[in-house]
């Protein structure tokens, strides 16, 4: 007689949220004339043209893992966790320059995070809403109680530093948040989206293609126009999605690409002044995946925004793909 068969148990579905924020800037700190030195360009039209006055340059001894290890532990102290408390650490990174081993399993053992399993996660300056969303879905799920997400990125390895078009832009660092179970809903559903249309707009190339080594390039101009054509209604959807309004928003969180594109998102969205607007591509420059978490912690430790507050997040990246969704602020 045939068995009857055991159905698949699954966890529950709880709620998730952000309990700590971390970040680590490199030292050497590059304004715009040091890098007209590299570049045919002037301070002003860098300024004009992006809104960066400043950027971080990682030095020898401020490695991938150096860096996100140092935003991960920052994000546990706030949080009032030990990396023995973290079952999953995802990192999100364009960077890395090694197929193998992944970068999240050296920042969990640099850590002493050696019960946690670890992988990276690799959608360019969206990574690290992607890498939250997969976050919180297996917090939600039971998959995990604690998860460090990181955006860390090493951009210096692999920009041209003769590239007009993307030399400007471009910087390091590293950020991180701590995910863990909430009584209440702590991150909002993603809204998500990859268009491999303009897979051209923002590629790596091949080492056989003729360059001296690997480099990123970019179509400015094409990413540009996809991005406001895009971004602004999937942020207005992923505030949809969480059954909010832009009234309700304390903080918005861009991908620091540059600051005009943040500034027309503003416009579009329709933000008053009572919502706090990251801006801190500024004094960081583009860090890819970095940039999210670094503006979040910004935000925070200036007061800018508070505990508490409903931030819209939206990263935006090669592929080209984007990542949205709210959350609420540790």
């Amino acid at each position: 007689m045939y068995a009857r068969k055991r159905p698949i148990r699954v966890a529950g579905t709880g709620h998730s949220e952000i309990l700590g924020v971390g970040g680590y800037r490199p030292r050497r700190r590059v304004d715009n004339a040091e890098l007209c030195r590299s570049i045919d360009s002037t301070p002003e039209w860098i300024e004009t043209r992006s809104g960066i006055r400043r950027r971080g340059f990682a030095g020898p001894d401020e490695t991938l893992p150096m860096m996100a290890a140092e935003a991960a532990a920052r994000a546990l102290e706030r949080a009032g966790a030990r990396a023995a408390d973290v079952d999953l650490v995802l990192v999100a990174s364009m960077s890395h320059l090694v197929q193998t081993p992944a970068l999240a399993a050296v920042v969990a053992h640099r850590l002493g995070a050696d019960r946690a399993a670890a992988f990276d996660l690799s959608a360019a300056c969206a990574g690290f809403c992607h890498a939250l969303a997969v976050a919180s879905d297996t917090v939600r799920t039971g998959g995990a109680r604690r998860v460090l997400v990181i955006g860390a990125e090493r951009m210096t390895d692999i920009v041209e530093p003769t590239d007009r078009t993307s030399a400007l832009l471009f910087a390091d660092g590293a950020g991180a948040v701590l995910v863990g179970p909430a009584d209440r809903p702590g991150i909002g559903p993603v809204v998500r989206r990859s268009d491999g249309a303009y897979a051209e707009a923002l590629r790596m190339t091949a080492p056989w293609a003729g360059e001296e080594r690997p480099w990123m390039r970019m179509d400015g101009r094409r990413v540009f126009r996809w991005a406001m054509e895009e971004v602004a209604p999937a942020a207005l959807a992923a505030l949809d999605a969480a059954g909010q309004v832009v009234a309700d928003l304390g903080a918005f969180v861009p991908h620091q690409a540059n600051l005009r594109m943040t500034e027309l998102m503003v416009e579009r969205l329709g933000l008053t002044p009572a919502t706090a607007v990251a801006r801190d591509v500024v004094e960081t420059g583009n860090t890819s995946a970095a940039s999210i978490p670094l503006a979040l912690e910004t935000l925070l430790t200036e007061g800018a925004a508070a505990s508490g507050d409903t931030a819209l997040l939206v990263g935006f990246g090669a592929g080209l793909n984007y990542a949205a969704q709210t959350v609420v602020l540790p």
